[in-house]
């Protein structure tokens, strides 16, 4: 399964994206073909997205976000609780309806913080794209266990172990359990 964000999950962050990008894009002066040169994101994707008819990845949300000058949790969080640092937002889902990644919060770091709340049902996999130089992931199992790929490397953590990491680079979660493995993970820029 990939990193694509569904248009079907409306009642959660594409709810949000659709106007915050738009509203995001206006504040900073940007045409949709602006923005689209900027980012890297064709405009047909933009309007799409825009309109809220679009299945996009997070790596897309995140080229979108870095060329308004803006974070990626700015494009995903309730508008009507900007001041907070709590989101709780479903921002991913896998092919079973327990596998989803969930942006608990954010804190302050160097640009920002994450912390997340994922879960991957029985043979599902989310495949990430490796994040700028300087990022890091920590990974705390609670539940299952999960397979965790770092450029290629295989490793099993079973609940109650831990893994930290820089995310500059591909990696994947996998869970090859039979039941749901459950995860915590924090993103540090």
């Amino acid at each position: 399964m990939s990193n694509i964000l569904h248009s079907q999950e409306r009642g959660d962050v594409l709810a949000h994206v659709s106007g915050n990008l738009r509203r995001l894009r206006q504040s900073a002066g940007l045409s949709q073909i602006a923005l689209a040169t900027a980012s890297g994101i064709s405009r047909r994707m933009i309007i799409a997205v825009e309109a809220g008819d679009a299945n996009i990845s997070l790596s897309s949300l995140d080229k979108l976000a870095a060329a308004m000058g803006v974070g990626f949790v700015d494009l995903v969080r309730d508008p009507d609780r900007q001041s907070s640092s709590d989101i709780n937002e479903v921002t991913w889902r896998g092919e079973g309806p327990e596998s989803k990644g969930v942006l608990l919060g954010i804190a302050p770091a160097e640009q920002e913080t994450q912390l997340w709340m994922w879960s991957l049902e029985a043979g599902d996999r989310y495949n990430a794209e490796p994040d700028p130089q300087g990022w890091h992931e920590m990974l705390v199992v609670t539940e299952g266990a999960l397979t965790l790929v770092l450029s290629g490397e295989e490793k099993e953590y079973p609940a109650g172990s831990f893994a930290i990491y820089s995310s500059a680079q591909k990696y994947s979660y996998l869970n090859r359990s039979a039941g749901v493995t459950r995860f915590v993970r924090n993103v540090v820029s």
